[in-house]
C-alpha cells in the first residue's frame, strides 16, 4: 500500500485545501455518461505494465486537478444561453479601492439591476473575539501536577476540556498543550501562545466567528469546574477573561449606517463584498463593474491561466516521457489555432506558454468584428475543454507504460475493473 499512501498523501498536501466550486457537484446522468465513457475506453484499451516511478501517482494526480480546475473555468465561461460573445463577457464586479472593500459578482448576467453601483464607507470591522491569559514565566511551573477540566460554552454547544499536568511541565509546556488542544477539538476557536518582552508566555483564543447577535453578549465563556484545584488553575491560566469582544461591522452604503455580523457578505444577491479596511472619513469606495473590453481580458487570463497550468505541470515532468507527451498535446491545442489567437491579443511563446496581449484584444473586441473574435475564442476554449476532458477520463494515456498485447480488433470486449481503476489516477499499487 506504500505507493497509494504517498498518493493520497501528496494530494492532501497539495490539494487537500483547494477551494471547491458548485462546477464541482454533478447530477446523476452526467456522473453516469463519465462512468460510462470510462468503460467505453476501457474495453478498447491494450493490456498493459506499468513502470515502476514513483513520479507516476504525482503527475497524474497534477494533470486531473489541471483538468479539473480548467473544467470548472470552462464551465463558468458556457453557463450563459445568449451566445459566444457573452459567455466572454460575464459580468466581473471591481472596486474603486481593494484596501477598503473587494467585490465578487453572484448575480445573474440577465440581472436587471447588473449596471447598478454603490457608495460604500467602512466605518468598523467585524471582529472576533479574543481572551488573552496571564503572562506566566515559561521555564517555572505554577500549577499543582494533577487532572484538570473547565467547561467552554460557545454560542451553539458546550463542551468539557479535560487536562493533565505532570511534575515534569512547565507553565509554557502546559500553555502549548491546552493550544493543541483548542486546535484540534473542532470548537471554532484558535489558539496560540504569545511571549512578551521578559520572555513570559501567555495562551490566546481567539473565535472564528465574528460579530454578535442583539441577544449574545460573548462568542464564548470559558468556566472552570466547581473544584478548588480547577479554580485555582483557571485563575493561574487566565483565558476567562475577555480582553477583545466580539463586534459587528458598520459601515454606510449609499449614506445609509448598516451592520453585519461578518466582513464577508451579500449585498441585493448581487454582489459579495468583503470589507478590509476603515475608509477615510467621507471617501467612499465605489462598488460597480468592469468595462467591456476589461470583463473579457480577465475571463480570457483565467482560461489561459488554466491552459499555461498544463504547460508548467509538464515542464515539471519534463525529463520523463509522460510530461513530454502532455506538452506536446497542449502545445498542439495552441498551435493549431496560432495565427488566429495572436491576430487577437493571445501570444505564444516559444516555450508553449500563452500570454494575452490587451491592447491588440482591446482592439480585436472594439474595432474588428466581434463575432469573428468571440468565434475564435470558443474555438480555443472548446478545444481545451476536449483535452481537458480526455484527461479526466483517461489520464494513463500520458504514462510511460509497457505495451503487452493489443486487443483483437472487431471483437467485443469486456471492460477490465483493474484498468477503470487505473483511469483515476490513484489506484497504483501493483506496478511492475
Amino acid at each position: 500500500m506504500l505507493i497509494t499512501s504517498t498518493a493520497y498523501r501528496y494530494y492532501l498536501d497539495v490539494y487537500g485545501h483547494s477551494a471547491t466550486t458548485r462546477y464541482d457537484t454533478h447530477k446523476k446522468s452526467e456522473l453516469r455518461n463519465v462512468y460510462n465513457t470510462m468503460v467505453k475506453v476501457n474495453k478498447d484499451s491494450p493490456l498493459y505494465k506499468l513502470r515502476n516511478n514513483s513520479n507516476i501517482p504525482k503527475f497524474l494526480i497534477d494533470i486531473k486537478e489541471n483538468a479539473r480546475q480548467a473544467k470548472n473555468v470552462i464551465s463558468a465561461l458556457s453557463d450563459s444561453t445568449e451566445g459566444l460573445e457573452s459567455s466572454f463577457q460575464k459580468k466581473i464586479a471591481v472596486s474603486s479601492d481593494e484596501g477598503i472593500v473587494s467585490a465578487t459578482y453572484i448575480g445573474g448576467q440577465n440581472d436587471n439591476n447588473a449596471s447598478q453601483e454603490y457608495d460604500i464607507e467602512v466605518r468598523r470591522l467585524a471582529a472576533p473575539q479574543s481572551n488573552l491569559g496571564n503572562f506566566l514565566d515559561g521555564r517555572s511551573l505554577d500549577f499543582t501536577p494533577g487532572n484538570y477540566a473547565f467547561d467552554l460554552v460557545t454560542t451553539a454547544n458546550s463542551y468539557e476540556f479535560q487536562f493533565t499536568v505532570n511534575p515534569e511541565d512547565t507553565n509554557r509546556s502546559v500553555q502549548e498543550k491546552l493550544s493543541r488542544l483548542f486546535n484540534t477539538s473542532g470548537v471554532g476557536l484558535s489558539a496560540e501562545v504569545l511571549t512578551d518582552e521578559q520572555g513570559r508566555s501567555s495562551l490566546k483564543l481567539t473565535s472564528k466567528q465574528t460579530g454578535l447577535s442583539d441577544n449574545k453578549s460573548v462568542l464564548f465563556d470559558i468556566k472552570p469546574k466547581a473544584s478548588a484545584q480547577s479554580m485555582e488553575a483557571m485563575e493561574t491560566l487566565g483565558i476567562d477573561q475577555i480582553t477583545s469582544p466580539a463586534q459587528n461591522s458598520s459601515f454606510l452604503l449609499n449614506g445609509i449606517e448598516h451592520s453585519s455580523y461578518s466582513n464577508t457578505f451579500t449585498l441585493n444577491k448581487m454582489f459579495e463584498l468583503t470589507l478590509n479596511g476603515i475608509s477615510p472619513e467621507d471617501t467612499p469606495a465605489r462598488i460597480g463593474f468592469k468595462t467591456s473590453v476589461d470583463t473579457v481580458a480577465d475571463n480570457l487570463q483565467v482560461l489561459v491561466d488554466s491552459y499555461n497550468g498544463f504547460i508548467q505541470t509538464a515542464e515539471r515532468y519534463a525529463d520523463s516521457q509522460q510530461g513530454s507527451l502532455l506538452l506536446h498535446d497542449f502545445k498542439n491545442v495552441s498551435y493549431a489555432h496560432r495565427n488566429s489567437l495572436e491576430s487577437i491579443g493571445l501570444m505564444l511563446g516559444g516555450n508553449g506558454y500563452i500570454s494575452v496581449d490587451r491592447d491588440l484584444l482591446s482592439d480585436a473586441v472594439e474595432q474588428k468584428e466581434p463575432s469573428e473574435t468571440f468565434s475564435v475564442l470558443n474555438s480555443f476554449k472548446n478545444a481545451l475543454a476536449m483535452r481537458a476532458n480526455n484527461i479526466s477520463i483517461d489520464p494513463i494515456r500520458y504514462v510511460d507504460k509497457t505495451i503487452v498485447t493489443y486487443k483483437q480488433p472487431g471483437v467485443s470486449h469486456y471492460p477490465s475493473p483493474y484498468h477503470t481503476s487505473l483511469y483515476s489516477g490513484m489506484m497504483l499499487d501493483h506496478i511492475c
